[in-house]
């Protein structure tokens, strides 16, 4: 750990560091960046170094995405430099032989994501009969990613004589039921309370229009010589025009998803880390593993549908102390969604117009604020204006005096109840030809606000 600048342990490896090495199952909840995964890989390098590699998988590690994956496998490296153990990773978007090839030379660890585990057990290319440390790393990722049915079937497949580790940015109450299901009384570890963003993280919002998101983000790498940007995008294709629409403005960017072959995302990432990159744009899933020390700036170019998500998202910031800033550019649509965000940590975030991209009114509140205008060009004929109010209802029923009871006309107020009852029957083949009249002024409030835009 020295040799790699680490000399006191965060709060998640002080505590959780001592229950692995006791071998007992453990709940570790910890924000992302406060170094949870040396928090379990430091103490079962341990454990399994004390018998010694072998030829079987005694360690497995499950975990959500494939950048993460190469995470991990890159700290099981680091830190069991000096140790005779052998590791390597499983998942998709490689071709599977070398990986089969990997395991037939013998490995003492494993990480992996379910799917691709799962297809190499179809194909009896690995043995988990002698697994000893079941490891679940961002286990609320992976239910969210819909892998609870594939981990039940893994944790079937194992010994039942094991040690059980699970470590989270949250703990949701679904991870807990998860956890009675197999783990044996584990011992809850919880640093930060949950689904708190990173203390060291400042957070602000920009109020823009959405078509303007584009020209402010440019704007702020740019005035502020930004250097090293993660930005959110809510869909791949998003995250494409993005990434091309900032190229076109003289930044360099590029975009990381799902739908990238795992090379291009490896050659991407490792672009992005040394600095080759000033903004990354990235969809949750495919950013979930990326790890980078003193990462400056994240960006929420679209607003997250669900609040920990957020969480998620800012804590690729603001990791192992260092300071970080999270900055989401919010249009009128996405005012409800930065409510609910704030109203998880209970907290607000900062409100910040920046000069020459204020928001302006929605499109859609221009027919409104027309509206007085348009019914005061309608009024040289006053018998005119009621009759189109109760013909707009439809057949709701008329307010006010004489009003019938199915949509009866205001002309005819006069005429008594008793005599208009009879006549409904008669009268309604007029009355379906008069509500037809009033087709061409309903469009009225649209043929204005295009008016108004043209003007």
């Amino acid at each position: 750990m020295s040799e790699q600048g680490y000399t006191v342990p965060t709060p998640i490896q002080a505590q959780a560091i001592p229950v692995v090495l006791a071998g007992k199952d453990l709940l570790a909840a910890a924000q992302t960046g406060t170094g949870k995964t040396a928090g379990f890989t430091l103490p079962l390098l341990e454990i399994l170094n004390k018998k010694g590699p072998g030829r079987t998988v005694r360690c497995l590690i499950l975990v959500p995405t494939r950048e993460l994956a190469a995470q991990v496998q890159e700290s099981v490296r680091t830190y069991g430099k000096y140790k005779p153990l052998r590791s390597t990773t499983i998942f998709g978007g490689m071709n599977i032989n070398p990986q089969i090839q990997e395991l037939r030379r013998g490995v003492d660890i494993v990480v992996a994501t379910p799917g691709r585990l799962l297809d190499h057990v179809q194909q009896r290319t690995i043995d988990l009969r002698h697994v000893e440390i079941l490891v679940l790393d961002e286990a609320d990722r992976m239910l969210d990613m819909g892998f609870i049915h594939d981990i039940r079937r893994i944790i079937g497949l194992l010994p039942k004589q094991r040690q059980n580790l699970m470590f989270s940015a949250t703990f949701p109450e679904e991870i807990r039921k998860l956890a009675g299901t197999f783990m044996q009384s584990p011992q809850l570890v919880e640093v930060a309370r949950r689904n708190t963003p990173a203390e060291l993280v400042a957070q602000v919002q920009h109020p823009v229009d959405q078509s303007r998101k584009k020209d402010l983000l440019a704007h702020l790498v740019k005035t502020n010589n930004w250097q090293q940007v993660l930005v959110f995008s809510k869909t791949k294709r998003g995250a494409n025009r993005l990434a091309e629409a900032l190229e076109k403005d003289g930044i360099q960017a590029d975009a990381i998803h799902g739908n990238k072959s795992q090379p291009q995302r490896t050659r991407v990432l490792k672009r992005f880390k040394n600095n080759e990159l000033q903004v990354l744009v990235a969809t949750d899933i495919a950013a979930r593993g990326i790890d980078i020390d003193e990462l400056p700036h994240v960006v929420n170019f679209d607003l997250p549908h669900v609040p920990e998500d957020y969480v998620h998202r800012i804590g690729r910031t603001g990791r192992a102390g260092s300071s970080g800033e999270a900055v989401s550019l919010v249009s009128f649509d996405d005012r409800p969604l930065m409510i609910a965000i704030e109203r998880l940590m209970t907290r607000e975030v900062e409100v910040r117009v920046v000069p020459g991209f204020e928001p302006g009114n929605p499109l859609h509140q221009k027919p409104r604020a027309a509206q007085p205008q348009r019914n005061q060009g309608r009024r040289p004929q006053q018998h005119q204006r009621p009759s189109q109010h109760n013909q707009r209802r439809g057949n709701g029923g008329g307010n006010g005096g004489g009003g019938s009871g199915k949509g009866g006309q205001r002309h005819q107020h006069a005429a008594p109840k008793q005599q208009q009852q009879p006549r409904q029957q008669q009268a309604q083949p007029q009355q379906q030809q008069q509500t037809k009249q009033p087709e061409q002024p309903r469009h009225g409030p649209l043929q204005y606000a295009r008016t108004i835009s043209r003007g």
